[in-house]
């Protein structure tokens, strides 16, 4: 399944900018609270997210931006729920002969989905594959508004560090997008280790071409959204960023 998954960000992705080529943009709390929850402000939240998914015009990079990491402030923001519908979507991808996709398989994985990205609604994995899928479908229009969501993810997460110290690290929002992000890039990778309180470090399987062991990513996000019945096997208890967790209503 990963090769599948690597082989598609290899056929759908452009070339994107390096880590140390991209201009850094760190995800300050109080601008992305104060541009997107303003409804005055053009990054307003509520306008973004209906651009988004309507798909009837593009999005800009700082609109990509705003929308990734305002999303953390959103009711809908559960990064610890389980996507039920990624993981039947993958099962069904797991079967397609990638030379001969059926119509019926596409027309599921589409409908899987769509269901995936109203818990999720930037995750890369399905973004990508659903771009695949409307692809394979003939439908230009849609393949190239979830290919064009895919990079403005991935750019917007990408702008937000340079990912090569713990004290630049990639901002995440949902533990896959580390992973999703190093696919993109055709990279193997290990389990992740905590640095600090806010960051964590991810090696790579094999050096890069210019000798990069890995990357650092900041979960701060994450863990402040934990409900309280959400146990980990080392311990995670820490405050970020002098904010308390969420508590889940």
């Amino acid at each position: 399944m990963r090769q599948l998954f690597i082989a598609l960000f290899a056929l759908l992705l452009p070339t994107m900018l390096s880590a140390q080529e991209a201009d850094v943009r760190v995800p300050y709390e109080e601008d992305i609270i104060d541009k997107t929850m303003l409804s005055s402000s053009p990054f307003y939240y509520t306008n973004l997210m209906l651009k988004y998914r309507n798909g009837t015009e593009p999005l800009t990079a700082d609109e990509y931006y705003y929308l990734y990491y305002g999303y953390a402030y959103s009711e809908d923001y559960r990064p610890f729920v389980e996507n039920k519908p990624l993981t039947e979507m993958l099962d069904i991808l797991s079967r397609v002969n990638p030379e001969q996709p059926t119509v019926g398989q596409m027309e599921a994985i589409i409908e899987r989905g769509a269901e995936a990205l109203e818990i999720d609604p930037f995750n890369p994995k399905v973004l990508n594959i659903m771009a695949y899928a409307y692809g394979a479908l003939d439908d230009p229009q849609r393949e190239a508004l979830y290919f064009a969501h895919l990079n403005g993810i991935l750019a917007a997460i990408e702008s937000s560090g340079t990912g090569l110290k713990e004290e630049s690290p990639w901002h995440i929002l949902m533990f896959s997008h580390a992973y999703d992000l190093l696919a993109s890039k055709g990279y193997a990778y290990q389990e992740s280790r905590i640095i600090s309180r806010t960051v964590e470090y991810v090696p790579l399987m094999r050096k890069t071409h210019d000798r990069i062991k890995g990357f650092y990513f900041d979960y701060s996000r994450v863990y402040r959204n934990k409900p309280d019945d959400v146990t980990f096997k080392r311990d995670r208890t820490w405050q970020f960023n002098n904010l308390k967790p969420r508590d889940y209503k």
